[in-house]
This record gives C-alpha cells, structure tokens and sequence, in this order.
C-alpha cells in the first residue's frame, strides 16, 4: 500500500509545484517545470513499479504533467506560448542525453564509488529518450492543437471538458509510441501489455485529477491582472 500513499503524495506534490512556480514566476515558472519534469520523468521511467496489483514503469505523474502546463498556456495565453513549451522541453532532453552520454565515457577516479551506477542509469537514456521525444513531440504537439481547437469550437467555455478531452487523447497516443519503442526487447509482451494499460488508467487518472488545478491557474492569472 506505501506505493499506492505515495503516488498519490507525489501527485499533489507535482500539481502544486506547477501551481507555486506560475504564481511566483508567471509563464517562466511554466518553462522552468517543463524542463525539470521532461528530465525527471526519462529518470524515473526506468524503475517499475508495481500499483494496485499491477505493473507499470514510474514517471506517468510528472510526464502527465507536462499536459497540464500546455492546456494552463494555451488557456491563459495563447497557442503560440503552449507550443513553445513543447519546444523547450524537446530541445532540453535533446540536450541532456547528449551532455550525460558524453558524461558517463570519462575514465572514473579511483576513489569513485558512483560512476557505475551512473552509467547504468544513463547508458538505458538513449533509448529511452528517443521513444520520449518521438511519443512526446507527437502527442503535446497534438494536444496544443487539438485543446486550441476546442477553445474555439466552444468560444473558451467548459474547460473541463476542453482539458480532459485534449489530455487524455493526446495520452493514448503518447502511451502506445513510448511504450512499443521503448519497451519491445526489454519486456516480454505480456508486461509490455500491463505497462501499456496500467500507464494508461494512470494517465487517465492525473488528467482528471488535474483538472482543479487548471481552474486555480485561472484564478490566479485574474488575480494578478486585476
């Protein structure tokens, strides 16, 4: 059951940062976190875990919220300013996978007692940030879209909705590009297919749990314009 407590602690923790980070930081605080949760979401998917009985890889949360920062930036402000964090995120995995597979060939000092597990964390990081960054330009660039689209079909009212919809369609695609290839070889299908379902109600999950925290972004945004 701790890992049942515990998501859910890290689920609140998540959505708050985000909360924190725009209402100190305005659209910033939005860029910055795109950063860190794209990092921290490729780190902790190569642990798996399991939850309620079944298996999945960690990392679902923070890389769900990634879709919460686009639908707050394409809400508040406009299309443009949502896809830019799509394109920061991109070019800041582009670039730490690059910088840590050059990291992990330095020759370690003797007195060492990290590199190797350094290494066995970052040598799994190109395969893992390659499904990511095909799975993650493909479904936030859709989910900007697809929630701007929306926006304007419904002149801006029933964001619940706009958020859900955009969110969890956009998920399924990001769900089934990660999941094929960056686990195919590594898992047998079996728990490829738990993964693959298991991640997917979790997603489902954050994207609903997510949606009060859209609403607290708007009040916060009107309150600073006020």
């Amino acid at each position: 059951m701790i890992n049942e407590i515990l998501w859910f602690g890290l689920l609140l923790v998540c959505f708050l940062s985000i909360m924190i980070a725009y209402k100190f930081f305005g659209k910033t605080g939005l860029y910055v976190w795109t950063a860190v949760a794209i990092i921290l979401a490729n780190i902790q998917v190569m642990k798996t875990i399991a939850f309620f009985g079944m298996v999945t890889a960690m990392g679902n949360i923070i890389y769900s919220s990634l879709f919460l920062v686009t639908d707050i930036l394409n809400e508040l402000y406009d299309r443009k300013a949502a896809q830019k964090a799509v394109w920061i995120g991109f070019f800041v995995l582009i670039a730490t996978t690059i910088v840590m597979q050059i990291s992990i060939q330095f020759v370690p000092h003797e007195t060492d007692f990290l590199s190797e597990h350094i290494t066995a964390i970052f040598s799994l990081l190109p395969r893992i940030a390659l499904a990511s960054l095909i799975a993650y330009l493909i479904s936030q660039t859709h989910d900007v879209w697809m929630f701007a689209k929306l926006k304007k079909k419904f002149k801006k009212k029933h964001l619940w909705f706009r958020n859900n919809v955009s969110t969890i369609t956009s998920q399924l695609i990001d769900n089934t590009i990660f999941t094929f290839i960056a686990f195919v070889g590594v898992f047998s299908w079996g728990i490829m297919l738990q993964i693959f379902i298991t991640s997917m109600i979790i997603k489902v999950i954050v994207s609903v749990c997510d949606t009060p925290f859209i609403y607290l972004a708007k009040r916060i945004k009107r309150k600073e314009s006020s």
